[in-house]
Formats: C-alpha cells, sequence, structure tokens
C-alpha cells in the first residue's frame, strides 16, 4: 500500500472502492453469481463482467506501484496504464447498457465513482508531474 504522499494514498484507497464497487456490479449483471468461474462462462454478459473485476483489480495494483516508484518516468507509466484501464471499464459499461441491462442506474452509479477517481488520479499526477522531469531514465548521471 502507498505512504509517499497523502495525494497517493486518497487515489489508493479510490482504487480500491472501484475494485469493490466492480464486483458487485459483476455479480448483478452476470449470470453466473460465482465471479471465480465468469471467464469459463460461455455469456457474453458474464465474460464482459469477469473483465470489468480484472481491469478494476489492476488498478489498485498499478497505483501502488506509481506511489512507491522513485522515477518519475514509471509513476507516469502507470497513471497511464490505469487510464487505460478506467477507458476501458467505461467501455464495458457501455457494452453492458447496450446489451440492455434494465439496472442503468448501477451503471451510472459506478460510472460515477470512475469520474471521482479519475478526478483525483488526475490532481495526483499534476503533482507527479510538478516533482520534475525525470531526464534520467534510471542512470545516475554523469559527474
Amino acid at each position: 500500500m502507498p505512504y509517499k504522499n497523502p495525494t497517493s494514498l486518497t487515489v489508493y484507497r479510490k482504487a480500491l472502492a472501484l475494485t469493490s464497487m466492480s464486483r458487485e456490479i459483476a455479480s448483478y449483471f452476470s449470470y453466473n453469481k460465482d465471479l471465480l468461474q465468469l471467464y469459463q462462462s460461455r455469456s457474453l454478459q458474464d465474460t464482459i463482467a469477469d473483465h470489468i473485476v480484472q481491469d478494476a483489480h489492476l488498478i489498485p495494483e498499478h497505483i501502488a506501484q506509481a506511489a512507491n516508484s522513485n522515477s518519475n518516468v514509471v509513476r507516469l507509466k502507470y497513471v497511464n496504464l490505469t487510464q487505460i484501464m478506467i477507458k476501458n471499464i467505461l467501455s464495458y459499461c457501455n457494452g453492458l447498457e447496450h446489451m440492455g441491462v434494465k439496472e442503468k442506474e448501477y451503471l451510472n452509479l459506478f460510472r460515477t465513482e470512475i469520474g471521482s477517481f479519475r478526478r483525483s488520479l488526475n490532481s495526483w499526477m499534476k503533482t507527479i508531474r510538478l516533482q520534475g522531469p525525470d531526464n534520467s531514465w534510471g542512470f545516475d548521471p554523469v559527474k
């Protein structure tokens, strides 16, 4: 768990909340209620639910790796990967909606939480960039 600064801790906690919420969403919208077996289902709805859970599970890992790195390049890499996961999850939510799920308000609530997480992530990313460019790319500068 990242402890470098309060902003990273806030982002990490929101990432954990997204992970928990993704499990609830997947459990609600999938036909197979065993989340560990979703990948074996032949249902498209179960497959989408599985992808939501998998991508949401990666987000706290990316945040922890970014927060615990000393390199701005590595931090920004993991933040960018997290942004890709967010876009994927939003696309999966759109897929569920277009499949005709009836309770769209749950998806909208999930999207709202994703938006809140995204805002926190963006403000944290600004603090990373303000720490100065990491031009060393992992090498010690020649003195």
